[in-house]
This record gives C-alpha cells, sequence and structure tokens, in this order.
C-alpha cells in the first residue's frame, strides 16, 4: 500500500489557511449587533412607520383639492368622538369626510383630527430633520476647527475682522441693514488691511502697531469652547422662545431657530473625535505625504468621527419634535394654516373633560415618537461605541 507522506502535511497546512470564522461586512456586523437589542428595533420600527405617515400624510393633506382637509370647517360637527359617523342631513355634499367616518373625531370647530394629525406629522418631521441638519452642520464645522487647529493662536487681526463680520450679519438679521453694511465693509477693509501689511524676517525690525496687528491672544479650541459654554449656560427653550417672540411667525424660522440653539453637543462630541484621531498613526502618515488639511480632515478623520454625530442627530430629531410642539402649544410656533401636534394639543386644553380625545391623541402621538427616537438613538449609540459594544 502507497502511502504520500505529504498528504497529512497539505491537509494541516490547508486547513490553517482556511479562516476561522466567515467575513463579515462591516453593515452585518452592525445589524448583526444592533439586532440584539429589541427596544432599538421596535424604536427604528417606529420611526420608519412615523416617516411613512409623514410621507403619506403630505399627499393627502397637500394642494388645493385635497383627499383630505384638515382646514375643512363643519360647525355643526364640532366635538365629534372618534369613529363617529357623520350627520349626513346637516353636511354639505362637500362637507362630508372622505373616509365616511371621523377617525379621531374633530375639535372645536368642526375640523377633522385625522386629518390635521397627518398634516402635522409632516410639519413635526420637517421641523425636525431641517432643525438637526442646521444643528449638525454647525457642530461639525466648531468642532472639526477646534479639535484639529485648537492649538493655533488668533492674531488681533483675525479677531478684529472676525468681530466686525459676526456683528455685521447679526445685525442684518435683525432688520438693521445699514449699519450691518458697515460693519462689513469695515471687516473687509481690516481684511484688505492685512493683505497689505507684509510680515518682515525680523520680528524686531517691525513697527509697534505691526507687531501689535500680528499679536497672538486665544487659542482657536478655547474661544470655540468658552462661546459653547456661555451657549450651554442659557436655557435652551427659554432663548428659543425669546428668539421666536422677537422674529415674525414662521415655519423656517422655527426650523433655523431650533438649529441654531442645538448645536453645541454636536460641536463638544466632533471635538473629542478630532482630537483623538488627531494624535493616531494615519493621521501622522497623510501629513508626512504631504496632503492638504482639507483632504486629511474630510477623508481621513471625518468619516471616524461621524459615529457620535448619528446618535446626537437621532436623539436631536426628537428633541427638535418636542420643542416645536411646545412652541406650538404656547402659541409660538408655526402658525396657522398649518397643523401640528403642538398646537391640537393646545386647542383641545381648553376641552379636556368635553372631549378628552383632542388632547390624548397628540400627546400619545409626541410621547411615541420622542421615544421611538431616543430609543433609536440609544440603540445606535451601544453599537457604534466600541466600548459599548463589548458588552453584546
Amino acid at each position: 500500500m502507497d502511502v504520500n507522506p505529504h498528504t497529512d502535511t497539505d491537509t494541516q497546512d490547508y486547513q490553517l489557511d482556511e479562516p476561522l470564522a466567515p467575513k463579515r461586512t462591516r453593515f452585518e456586523e452592525f445589524w448583526r449587533l444592533f439586532k440584539k437589542n429589541r427596544l432599538a428595533i421596535a424604536g427604528m420600527v417606529f420611526f420608519i412607520l412615523f416617516f411613512v405617515v409623514a410621507i403619506i400624510g403630505l399627499a393627502l393633506t397637500s394642494g388645493n383639492d385635497p383627499f383630505l382637509d384638515p382646514a375643512l370647517v363643519r360647525l355643526q360637527e364640532k366635538l365629534r368622538p372618534p369613529l363617529a359617523k357623520p350627520n349626513f342631513t346637516m353636511l354639505q355634499p362637500d362637507e362630508v369626510p372622505t373616509l365616511g367616518v371621523y377617525v379621531f373625531g374633530t375639535d372645536d370647530l368642526g375640523r377633522d383630527v385625522f386629518a390635521r394629525m397627518l398634516q402635522g406629522s409632516w410639519v413635526s418631521l420637517t421641523v425636525g430633520f431641517v432643525a438637526v441638519g442646521i444643528a449638525i452642520i454647525i457642530g461639525i464645522f466648531l468642532g472639526g476647527i477646534a479639535g484639529y487647529y485648537g492649538q493655533r493662536h488668533i492674531q488681533i487681526k483675525q479677531l478684529i475682522v472676525g468681530g466686525f463680520l459676526a456683528v455685521g450679519l447679526l445685525l442684518i438679521i435683525f432688520d438693521l441693514f445699514w449699519v450691518g453694511l458697515v460693519l462689513l465693509i469695515c471687516s473687509s477693509a481690516c481684511n484688505l488691511l492685512s493683505f497689505l501689511i507684509k510680515k518682515s524676517a525680523d520680528a524686531k525690525a517691525k513697527p509697534a502697531w505691526k507687531r501689535f496687528w500680528y499679536f497672538n491672544t486665544i487659542s482657536v479650541d478655547t474661544l470655540i469652547m468658552r462661546f459653547v459654554d456661555i451657549m450651554l449656560c442659557f436655557p435652551s427653550f427659554f432663548l428659543i422662545l425669546t428668539v421666536v417672540a422677537l422674529l415674525p411667525a414662521s415655519i423656517y424660522n422655527i426650523m433655523i431657530v431650533i438649529g441654531l440653539t442645538s448645536w453645541m453637543g454636536t460641536t463638544r462630541f466632533v471635538r473629542a473625535e478630532f482630537l483623538s484621531l488627531r494624535e493616531q498613526d494615519f493621521v501622522a502618515a497623510a501629513q508626512a505625504l504631504g496632503l492638504n488639511d482639507y483632504r486629511i480632515i474630510f477623508r481621513h478623520m471625518m468619516p471616524n468621527a461621524v459615529a457620535p454625530v448619528l446618535v446626537s442627530a437621532t436623539i436631536g430629531i426628537a428633541s427638535a419634535i418636542l420643542t416645536e410642539a411646545g412652541l406650538s402649544f404656547l402659541g409660538f410656533g408655526v402658525p396657522p394654516p398649518y397643523a401640528t401636534w403642538g398646537n391640537i394639543l393646545s386647542g383641545g386644553k381648553g376641552f379636556i373633560f368635553d372631549a378628552p380625545w383632542l388632547t390624548f391623541v397628540p400627546g400619545f402621538a409626541i410621547l411615541m415618537v420622542v421615544l421611538s427616537f431616543n430609543l433609536f438613538g440609544e440603540g445606535l449609540r451601544d453599537v457604534l461605541n466600541p466600548k459599548l459594544r463589548e458588552r453584546n
């Protein structure tokens, strides 16, 4: 019997070369860990359902002749309970509800609460996503600068130009156009002066006013983070309430104001990630290869710093929706004819005993949406954070 002495060795080598476990893609590994959290799965499902309902609500309640008219007044049908059938003898043909029943009842003006809830879902979704988008853009920009350029110092010329520019833009926003324009012209003049002044090789040979112009003040990181601390000192909701009371009532003003007052957390997250990534070997290698700062930041560092931003954005959408509902409840939110969950809730507070569905329906919707976003965000945090991933 012939025995090949190399058979066992070849088999052993072949077995050692085989992978011990099947390779998974990053998405497969993410989904394997994420689906273990049932609460996060429930939050994600409800988030998708809310998104679909908002899209359907926009299609059904918009246009000149909507399928469900949330603004149609039927005074003879006011305060009807949920699932009540309309009184066809007292309604005109164009006043009969399309579904043949008041699914969530009617309010004190006889408007269909179900149609108003559908329209309010799109308004809440729009406010949440746009406001968080503004906050994320500002947070990534300021956090990236503080984390990457934080050790650099700001010179007097940069401080003066930036101050004139910021104050001028704020004055233009608050309708003081000519004063703001003068400050913008001053900032442009200072910027032009900085280009005309040439730095000499010997600092002692420069005149005193030139040395003052290039004098280093505080660092970039200190300036940005102290500004973040100042913004965090103000109660966000009351700050938003004050600004909204001063500005004209508009859904766009609501989104902008909420976004401009909720970027501080994202800034801190991005700054912390950049401070950690800045000392990594791949960043040092990219710098050694001569890559410019923009490529290093956006190509190499930013993809590794988006994990906390995603979690912050998911939870921030819930906070924005809750803030908009609170503003609408107080009468400072999205103006008519838009229906929002907050103003539906506000309109029902006077009929809490006669028509409790006007309070319970929007209140329960706000509760479920905010809870689902928070659960989904917590699940993302557990999966995307390597330290928390170990327990899964």
